[in-house]
């Protein structure tokens, strides 16, 4: 029976939790399957090792450290804004989810993790960073 190589366009149904047990994110909500292609570098490294070698119909679960996962928390990206450097429109409150501009024109999306009368504090680091996931895969198709 074939399995999932380097190259090949997989569909997979998961299941992403923490290790309190809560689900961050599922494709069974979905309906649909999850499509990609592996070793394009479009799923978190931990996520395509453990696709890798699978079988059509085959389930696994895959416990997935931070550094194969969205890497840990980085300092240097958690910046301080002065609050008179926050347009008069946006109100921030923490746990906000706000889009910064970069020189390059990119937009980062950044968390308020704090608010004073004076600073904003924005966090860059992706949500999941520094944490363990655990998935719960399904190979559905090999294409």
């Amino acid at each position: 029976m074939a399995t999932a190589q380097n190259g090949n366009t997989v569909k997979v149904h998961y299941t992403g939790k923490l290790h309190d047990g809560s689900v961050f994110d599922s494709s069974i909500k979905r309906n649909e399957p999850l499509e990609f292609t592996l070793g394009q570098g479009n799923m978190i490294a931990g996520f395509e090792k453990a696709v890798l070698g699978m079988e059509v119909g085959q389930s696994k679960v895959a416990d997935i450290p931070a550094n194969e996962a969205y890497g840990q928390k980085t300092q240097d990206m958690i910046i301080e804004v002065p609050r008179k450097d926050v347009p008069a429109n946006i109100n921030p409150q923490v746990g906000q989810q706000l889009a910064i501009k970069q020189n390059d024109g990119r937009t980062v999306p950044v968390t308020v993790t704090e608010v004073t009368e004076e600073i904003i504090t924005l966090d860059g680091n992706h949500p999941l960073a520094g944490k363990d996931l655990i998935f719960e895969i399904e190979l559905v198709e090999i294409k």
